[in-house]
């Protein structure tokens, strides 16, 4: 069966390198010292510059300077009302600018804190605990259910399937077998693996986002209209000057009687209250918007948003609801479409909160099977080694053994082999192609023996109020590409489903041409309406590439994949359900429920 971004996920792994290590003792402490010296503890280090260096840089710049030359002639000229008033307006202006910068040092800690756990690793023939800071390239670790990967780390043995929908955007748990790598900040969902390090630190896939999150910086437009009025303003001055100072030596004037002409002319001419005037007026508008259930964080994303003409959709979260549904039931032997999702139901289990095993409980409330007439009498969870669901339930006074699980094993246990298992992995094929997930559903039949109910099939389905947000948008002239982990078919599937149309490209496709054509490729990418196997740097990298072709670039996310995107674009848009990582890299957070407070 067909995993949602196989194809990004073996672009990335070629690249990692595989250290040695003795498998069964793991390293010795003189390995382990060596490598901490060679490749540094797993963490990310923080870029940290001085606190008042960086508030001190706020009085660097035309702008500044102009502000700080009127301060100077009014203590020189005792006009101290305009040398109060200046002087508050230039540090104003250098707090609200200072402000705004401290936001992302909090997108960056709070990334920093997830790697913040404990790892099970082999060293010197010992099993212990240890901080995942202490990992080293080759150490081998073991990790179970719940766990979160604490680096990349190549499967040795065992089989696990690990959920990537904050570090990718996969909305599906991905399986992974010996030889995959379980990239760190992944999240256990079932079975147990024993694997590898392979990258410790900022060489692993999170440590990369939370890099980039680190260099990301939004282009600010009211800041380039400031900036672009004083220029003008300032020449013109200049120019008055000039003319002031040739009248004064020919006319055999003083060069310093002028300097209360300078003064006249820099209070006159320079707008001193412009960036406050910008702030106030920008923080009314922001209000406005909080009554609406948008909450913006970053004042000249409300400017910005007037301006934007591409909107980059995150399609997991975003579009889509980020929670596995049933799409359909495929009954066979003779059963009915609810015989498939009752016994898909029953042998489920709410207690685990799995997402499969709630996709299947919401189906069959949906449809008001009764499952309270059948009383559990054992349940056994996944085993990542027969790769099924158990359970034994009790009705009428009989018993019936219920199981799902994957295509192949069902299938198996029930017997199925040659014509008909290839029937039944065909059917599984098309269901992936059109970004379903597919599996078996057996129960035990009248002679006691396992029997083939059906397949369900399962899928991330879109939000109700996706396609309608996507044409308002386009009829307010500002185009909306999607941005997705998941594999080309799912992308299309989903792209189609809310009226982006079907051309939908793999990232890795636009990167072949930017090797050949960097000017084809930004056509390429203005032109699409999506791109699949997207991993956050390359999120980062197409909205950088649409910024440098003079857009004006909005991008929509809830999860750690999306900040480093969220932070570089103009207007940063993080759903409700978003992390507190992706909130603090957004301009603007939404409050309520959907997407409609976009268009507000």
């Amino acid at each position: 069966m067909a995993t949602e971004g196989g194809p990004a996920g073996a672009r990335r792994e070629k690249e990692v390198p595989e250290p040695s290590t003795d498998l069964d003792r793991g390293l010795t402490g003189a390995e382990v010292a060596a490598r901490l010296k060679q490749y540094g503890y797993n963490e990310v280090r923080e870029k940290r510059a001085s606190p008042v260096l960086r508030f001190l840089k706020k009085f660097w710049g035309l702008s500044a300077w102009m502000l700080e030359l009127i301060v100077i002639l009014s203590a020189l000229l005792r006009k101290y009302t305009d040398l109060y008033v200046v002087s508050a307006l230039l540090i104003v202006n250098a707090v609200l600018s200072f402000i705004q910068e401290q936001r992302a040092a909090g997108v960056v800690e709070t990334l920093r804190q997830r790697l913040r756990v404990s790892a099970r690793v082999l060293r010197e023939g010992e099993w212990r605990v240890i901080p995942a800071r202490e990992l080293v390239p080759g150490d081998v670790v073991r990790v179970r259910p719940g766990d979160l990967s604490p680096a990349d780390i190549r499967i040795v043995t065992g089989w696990l399937e690990a959920d990537q929908s904050a570090l990718t955007g996969e909305s599906m748990p991905v399986p992974k077998q010996p030889g995959d790598v379980l990239h760190s900040g992944s999240v256990v969902r079932r079975g147990e693996a024993t694997g590898v390090v392979v990258q410790t630190g900022a060489r692993t896939l999170f440590g990369r986002t939370t890099e980039l999150v680190q260099i990301a910086r939004p282009k600010l437009h009211v800041e380039e209209v400031i900036s672009r009025v004083v220029r003008w303003l300032f020449l013109i001055v200049g120019a008055l000057l000039a003319v002031a100072l040739a009248v004064s030596l020919v006319r055999g004037m003083p060069v310093l009687e002028l300097l209360p002409l300078l003064l006249v002319l820099l209070l006159g001419a320079v707008p001193v209250a412009l960036p406050v005037m910008f702030t106030v007026s920008m923080a009314v508008g922001a209000r406005a918007l909080a009554k609406k259930g948008v909450l913006v964080t970053r004042l000249s994303a409300a400017d910005d948003a007037a301006a934007m003409d591409i909107l980059c959709v995150d399609k997991t979260g975003t579009i889509t609801q980020n929670r596995l549904t049933m799409a359909e039931a495929i009954p066979v032997n003779g059963a009915a479409e609810t015989d498939v999702i009752l016994w898909g139901a029953l042998a489920s289990q709410d207690a685990n909160q799995d997402p499969i095993d709630s996709a299947l409980l919401t189906a069959a409330r949906d449809r008001h099977l009764d499952l309270k007439a059948y009383v559990p009498v054992s349940f056994a969870p996944f085993d990542p080694q027969t790769r099924r669901t158990e359970a034994v339930v009790r009705a009428d006074g009989r018993e019936w053994r219920v199981v799902k699980g994957a295509v192949a094993a069902v299938a198996e246990a029930c017997g199925l082999g040659g014509a008909e298992l290839e029937a039944l992995e065909a059917r599984a094929d098309e269901a992936a192609q059109r970004g379903y997930r597919a599996l078996a559903v057996a129960r035990t039949g009248e002679a006691g023996s396992l029997q083939l109910v059906g397949l369900v099939t399962l899928w991330d389905q879109p939000r109700p109020d996706s396609a309608a947000l996507i044409r308002e948008l386009r009829a307010l002239g500002v185009s909306v590409k999607m941005l997705t982990g998941d594999g080309l078919p799912i992308a299309r599937q989903i792209a189609e489903q809310v009226g982006l149309g079907d051309n939908v490209i793999r990232v890795a496709d636009l990167e072949e041409v930017s090797l050949r054509d960097a000017a084809q490729a930004a056509a390429l990418a203005e032109a699409t309406s999506g791109f699949a196997e997207v991993y956050p740097e390359d999120k980062f990298t197409v909205v950088k590439s649409l910024q440098a072709r003079g857009h004006v670039v909005g991008m929509t996310g809830d999860g750690v994949n999306d900040a480093p995107a969220l932070r570089q674009a103009e207007v940063g848009i993080a759903v409700s359900s978003a992390t507190d990582v992706a909130k603090g890299a957004a301009s603007v957070v939404l409050t309520e429920e959907g997407l409609s407070g976009i268009v507000d």
